[in-house]
């Protein structure tokens, strides 16, 4: 591991992916209608602002129309201090989307490819030393297992985490907030019990995809009662908009890999 006591929020690097036209092409679960090109471009514009506010440096890989979901570049990799792991995705419309950050990311840091099964980045939260990973429609046992291979040899602890219905992606209900505290939809409270957990309040679910990155937390527009829980507890919160990277069940951690 490295010798950062605690590394998991502290980031200098970050890779986001232009949105492509054809993101009105993009997987999601429930039709609530196609996202705007143009509103898209101006939100993924404010969330990159806010991650340079925060003292990290932005690498905006270009658009990639044979991709409609590579603007969520998150979910082909990882990046720990030892190094990047490069997923293998389930999603058949995805599969391509790994090679795409291939060579980005070795600009940066040695990259290990994921040898078998499938992982989303979108399922793998950082809390330090222990890594938690959920086993969802994207992320299969076997992925775990491989990846489990790579991080024991780095000295990370990989735990698996049975996921609740109606969530996409681990990240999808939970986000570290710090060391010790661990924002959460009700269902995952009890998979974080060496932590601190800070429940999200009845009707704001959507807005467990929060990101700490340095010494903010960025949290979605619209969750009032998310925004002051996190406020009283002491963190410095800044909103934005996400209705387009929501309308095909994106997020915050789905936009950028930061390291």
């Amino acid at each position: 591991m490295s010798n950062d006591p605690f590394p998991a929020y502290r980031f200098s690097r970050a890779l986001l992916r232009e949105p492509a036209a054809s993101v009105v092409c993009g997987l999601r679960a429930v039709d609530r209608g196609d996202p705007s090109l143009e509103l898209f471009h101006l939100e993924h514009a404010a969330y990159r602002a806010i991650l340079e506010s925060a003292g990290v440096e932005t690498h905006l890989l270009p658009a990639l129309s044979d991709w409609p979901d590579s603007v969520f570049i998150e979910d082909p990799a990882m990046v720990l201090p030892e190094g990047a792991i490069l997923f293998r995705m389930a999603a058949p419309s995805r599969a391509g989307e790994p090679d795409t950050v291939r060579e980005a990311l070795q600009k940066f840091v040695p990259v290990t490819p994921l040898e078998n099964g499938h992982v989303d980045g979108g399922d793998i939260l950082v809390t330090g030393p222990k890594i938690f990973a959920g086993l969802s429609k994207r992320t299969d046992k076997e992925g775990l297992d491989a990846m489990g291979a790579i991080v024991s040899g780095w000295g990370y602890e990989l735990v698996g985490v049975d996921m609740p219905e109606g969530l996409l992606h681990l990240k999808t209900g939970c986000a570290l907030l710090d060391e010790e505290t661990i924002l959460a939809v009700e269902p995952l409270k009890e998979t974080f019990s060496d932590f601190r957990v800070l429940t999200l309040p009845e009707g704001e679910e959507a807005a467990a995809n929060a990101i700490r990155v340095n010494d903010i937390v960025l949290l979605a527009a619209g969750y009032p009662r998310t925004e002051e829980l996190l406020r009283r507890s002491g963190y410095d919160v800044r909103t934005t908009k996400m209705s387009q990277a929501q309308l095909l069940d994106g997020g915050l951690s789905c936009l950028s890999i930061r390291f």
